[in-house]
């Protein structure tokens, strides 16, 4: 009896995992942006492109420019693999849903102003990055298109040969690097860049191994529309629906 409670898990979480994956980890953004220790480094270029540019442009927002430096990435994946398949511009469609998130967020908990007490910035950094995790191990358990970072490493490995596990620590670590400098320079101090980036540098990769694990204990991920995730899951890297997480962490 209790063996089967166990086994007992909800199904069809396909489309509900990428929902939930945009929308939460679009909140982890925004409370991380809101604690201001410092965004991961893959949050924190687009957030000091934004932080660099309101000033003369008031409508670049944080998630504007999240699909706008996705969208640069693109180019430079497409230019390195020396491809392009229209399933990409997918990947920058769920860039843009992401960035509205954000946005959305944002505008909810605010504005993107710091919170003044040190106490609550402790407890909005923590929960951000909890959801974070959470939202990631979500997204790589769906078929739906994934946004460009991911798609990046998953491309450069499947053009080149590469073991997918190594292009994603290089390009994590290249970020970490690109975040600081982008940072220093272009706005003349570590705003968006911090002590924060680098612990979630540090937990980031164990925390969504962590989540995903807990997710399988009570969801399976098949889709409830297969015809549609059949056609959508080859922009994956032809990643197989619970795939994607075990292949990178």
């Amino acid at each position: 009896m209790e063996s089967s409670k166990r086994t007992r898990k909800i199904g069809g979480m396909n489309e509900a995992a990428w929902v939930v994956g945009i929308v939460v980890c679009a909140l982890g953004v925004a409370l991380c942006t809101k604690a201001d220790f410092g965004l991961s480094m893959i949050a924190a270029p687009p957030f000091i492109l934004h932080y660099a540019l309101r000033g003369l442009f008031p409508w670049f927002t944080q998630g504007t420019a999240e699909y706008v430096w996705q969208g640069v990435l693109l180019l430079l994946m497409c230019a390195a693999v020396q491809r392009f398949r229209w399933r990409y511009l997918l990947s920058f469609g769920t860039a843009v849903i992401a960035g509205l998130a954000i946005d959305g967020w944002l505008l909810l908990l605010g504005g993107n102003a710091p919170y003044e007490s040190t106490l609550v910035r402790i407890v909005a950094f923590i929960a951000g990055e909890l959801l974070t995790a959470l939202a990631i191990a979500f997204v790589f358990r769906t078929s739906l298109p994934i946004q460009i970072y991911e798609l990046l490493v998953r491309e450069i490995a499947d053009r080149f040969g590469f073991d997918v596990n190594r292009v994603k620590q290089v390009n994590d670590a290249a970020m970490l690097i690109l975040s600081a400098a982008m940072s220093f320079l272009l706005t003349g101090g570590f705003n968006g860049f911090g002590v924060g980036t680098i612990l979630i540098t540090v937990i980031n990769a164990p925390l969504i191994a962590l989540f995903g694990r807990l997710l399988d204990r009570f969801f399976t991920f098949e889709p409830r529309f297969p015809k549609l995730s059949a056609v959508l899951r080859q922009q994956n890297g032809g990643a197989e629906k619970n795939g994607s997480e075990s292949e990178i962490f």
